[in-house]
């Protein structure tokens, strides 16, 4: 599995991500993740829809609450083809628990706590740390990628406008 050195960094320090990049054009790599009630997911059943990819190191950190709390509220604004999916290793339980305290309704989150295949696969497995980096990718309905953002310091808040100008261009 390939690495890349310094894509991203945690309060400066730079990390390792595993797994080769993706670009632009190319089709998503499949993935299984566990939804909330322990049920698989595999990306492809998306097909059909707009996805946002937010993927987020874990749900109980600041960043990572304040960017599914936004993405939550624009998914609430959002058209029925557009689909808001909150990618982390934290545990469906954890998941369902946080959701539930914030009061998160418009975005699905699924796990990848079963040996990160879908960091593997999308290339965003933080090697140190064992966890995604924060990231933001949007699928068009045939499941090509139409945009990446990897936020390059993890403590750091996406681009929200960039990803919902790339979801408005695909319709």
């Amino acid at each position: 599995m390939s690495e890349r050195k310094g894509v991203v960094t945690f309060k400066g320090g730079p990390l390792t991500l595993v797994g080769a990049e993706l670009k632009v054009g190319q089709k998503a790599p499949e993935a299984v993740l566990t939804a909330n009630d322990m049920s698989e997911v595999r990306v492809s059943s998306f097909a059909g829809k707009i996805v946002v990819l937010s993927c987020v190191p874990s749900l109980d950190t600041p960043v990572c609450d304040t960017q599914t709390r936004k993405f939550n509220q624009k998914a609430g604004q959002m058209s029925g083809d557009v689909v808001v999916l909150t990618v982390s290793m934290d545990l469906p339980f954890a998941q369902k628990r946080w959701c539930g305290a914030a009061g998160v309704d418009c975005v699905k989150t699924l796990s990848d706590y079963k040996g990160a295949k879908f960091a593997s696969a999308y290339g965003l497995l933080i090697k140190e740390l064992h966890l995604l980096a924060r990231a933001v990718i949007v699928l068009d309905k045939k499941q090509t990628i139409q945009y990446i953002q990897i936020v390059p310091e993890i403590a750091a808040e996406p681009d929200y406008d960039a990803v919902l100008k790339a979801v408005k261009q695909i319709k």
